[in-house]
């Protein structure tokens, strides 16, 4: 008897990349995620390019470097001789969620650059973190006499009293100020990786849902809800997307999943009525 094996799909092994939280490869799922839009993508390979970049790191380093002379010499290479930095020009191209096309224009957002950089941090054993600030995506890190918060986008070093002025047109408009104000630091806690993966989703979401791209915007939801199996929003969002495709099944069993799970939320009778409207629809 002979035995056939069929190779995992796309979305089948980025589940397998993200079902667990310890061990993470968040490299590996981040690059994967090109594989909606590049199907001919070699993940393996882009994970091997990144590996060069750190070789070539690796042989300028002293053996006897200190972690602020890896964090100036990791600086020097990513954001200098390689000329990494944010696309100003076209910040809303999709590509700039792509690795492998972030490596191939060494243009990006700030996600997307501190994935990569985060990557080499690690390999020259800094200890490194991206974090979720809000509208921004930072990088942290923990050196013996403190720690350093860099820009992604640009490479600059961020001081306090940077950070807190970038805040501050977030915390006026929700609502976080005076007797409501948190201390600076709350938003420079680590992101786990699973949280960096969906943040990348959902600037991709962003981008799929303005041009009205359904199909899009159906394949990363699709990732998303497999990422965070019980982000209910999620399964609304798919399920209008397969309605405006005219996928009237599939768009009836998200928007029920939904409904079934948050009888809270504010848009659950707008959002009923819909689902009521494509059943009758369907029969």
């Amino acid at each position: 008897m002979s035995l056939s094996y069929s190779a995992p799909t796309a979305l089948e092994y980025f589940g397998s990349l993200v079902q667990s939280d310890d061990q993470f490869p968040l490299l590996e799922a981040a690059v994967s995620l090109a594989q909606d839009e590049y199907p001919e993508l070699d993940v393996q390979q882009v994970l091997g390019d990144v590996d060069q970049l750190l070789a070539r790191l690796k042989r300028r380093l002293p053996a006897d470097a200190a972690p602020l002379q890896r964090l100036r010499l990791l600086n020097q290479f990513f954001f200098h001789d390689l000329s990494f930095g944010g696309n100003v020009n076209d910040y809303y191209d999709p590509d700039n969620s792509y690795l492998n096309a972030v490596l191939r224009t060494r243009r990006g957002i700030p996600i997307s650059l501190a994935v990569l950089w985060m990557e080499l941090a690690q390999g020259l054993g800094l200890h490194a973190r991206g974090v979720g600030f809000p509208g921004h995506f930072m990088l942290k890190v923990t050196l013996p006499k403190g720690q350093v918060v860099i820009d992604p986008f640009t490479g600059k070093s961020l001081s306090r009293e940077e950070l807190s002025e970038r805040l501050e047109p977030y915390k006026r408009s929700n609502g976080l100020v005076g007797d409501f104000d948190v201390p600076l630091g709350l938003y420079l806690q680590p992101a786990a990786p699973r949280e960096i993966v969906g943040r990348m989703l959902r600037n991709l979401k962003e981008i799929h849902q303005a041009q009205e791209d359904w199909q899009r915007l159906i394949a990363v939801q699709d990732r998303l809800i497999i990422l965070l199996p019980e982000a209910w929003g999620e399964y609304r969002d798919r399920g209008i997307a397969h309605a405006e495709q005219g996928h009237a099944a599939q768009a009836v069993r998200d928007l029920d999943t939904y409904v079934q799970h948050v009888e809270d939320a504010l848009d659950v009778d707008v959002i009923g009525e819909r689902l009521a409207a494509l059943r009758r629809a369907a029969n």
